[in-house]
Parts: C-alpha cells; structure tokens; sequence
C-alpha cells in the first residue's frame, strides 16, 4: 500500500513542474541567467544559431513581455464583462504574431515550437533578427534599429511608420539603454554562466 507520504511527495513533485520561471530581477541579465541556467544555454544557442548578441535578444525580449511566458495584449471589454477581441494576435515571450510565428515554423522546420517557451521564442527573436540585418541591412548590433524594425515589421521599418509614432522611438531608446546595460552585466557573468553550463556534459 502506497504511504500517503509517497503521494504527497509526488504532488509536490508534480507540481513544482508545472512552475514557470519568472526572473525576480530583469533589470539584470545576470541574475536572470543565474536563476534559470537553461534560459543562457538557450540564449547562446540563438546567438551561435543567427549571429545576434545575446544582450540584444534579451533587451527586445525584456520589452515585449518582461519575461512572461504567456503574455498577450490587453483586450478590451463590451458592457465590461463580455471579452472582445484582442488586437493583435502576438503571444508569448517573444510577442511573436501569427504571421510571423508561421513563417519561422516554416522557414526553420520547427514545426514543435511554442511561444510560450522561452527557448523556442528567443530562436525566434534570433531568426528575426537575422532576417533583418538580410532583409534592411541593420546591424544586429543595432538595438534601436532591431527593435523599430521588430515591432513595426520589417515592411513598416521600410515605409518608416515609426516617424508616425514617437511613442515607438520611445520605446527603441529604453530598449537600446537596455541592451547597453545588459551588455556590460554580461561581461561580468559571462564566463562563469558558460562554466556552469558546460560543466553539465
């Protein structure tokens, strides 16, 4: 007969599982990274897989969904109790839209990726941006730029919709002094998150 301690155990088991990381400071990369040593792995796989520095990927990330897995735009309500909806389809850390999910599903063959997994959604934020640089010729190394073109797409970086929207330029300068800042924690950390990592093969 199966002791009720045993069972207990195994809720609690089954149940620390299903927890979502959520960094306690994101204002620092390398307490994000330390929290969660599989999000850097992730991180350095997307930088070694598309050729965007880590720093970047995760200043854009930051911004989008302060590393929220299942993050979604507000949405607003009819009568106040009755949901409409949502204005955008994006989702997930990377705020990825239908569209532009699809495309990296397809052009990536990971057809096995979700949004709302932190590995899958900074690949995606990788490819994104490499297609950027290709596409606009921006520098990955560009974080305003990188951001303008990621949240107005790559057609509205073209068409420069961002000089409509001052609110966006904004947000691109918070995003570049994000990456700026995340960029010299990195500097401090990175040897020893890579030390941490390895050590497990």
């Amino acid at each position: 007969m199966i002791s009720l301690r045993i069972i207990g155990l195994s809720v609690i088991l089954l149940l620390s599982g299903c927890v979502t990381y959520v960094p306690s400071n994101p204002d620092n990369i390398c307490d994000i990274f330390f929290g969660e040593t599989d999000w850097y792995e992730a991180a350095r796989d997307a930088q070694q897989e598309w050729g965007t520095p880590i720093y970047i990927m995760m200043a854009i990330m930051h911004q989008e969904s302060r590393f929220i897995d299942d993050a979604q735009p507000p949405r607003d309500w009819f009568l106040g109790f009755i949901p409409l909806p949502r204005d955008s389809s994006a989702y997930g850390y990377a705020q990825a839209q239908d569209p532009a999910w699809g495309e990296y599903l397809e052009q990536t063959d990971n057809y096995g990726a979700d949004r709302d997994e932190f590995e899958d959604s900074i690949d995606f934020i990788g490819w994104y941006t490499d297609g950027t640089q290709k596409r606009l010729k921006l520098s990955k190394w560009d974080a305003y730029g990188q951001y303008l073109a990621y949240h107005e797409g790559r057609g509205g970086y073209q068409r420069q919709t961002y000089h409509r929207k001052p609110w966006v330029k904004k947000v691109a300068k918070k995003v570049k002094f994000r990456a700026m800042r995340y960029h010299r924690q990195l500097k401090t950390c990175r040897a020893e998150l890579d030390d941490e990592v390895d050590s497990w093969f």
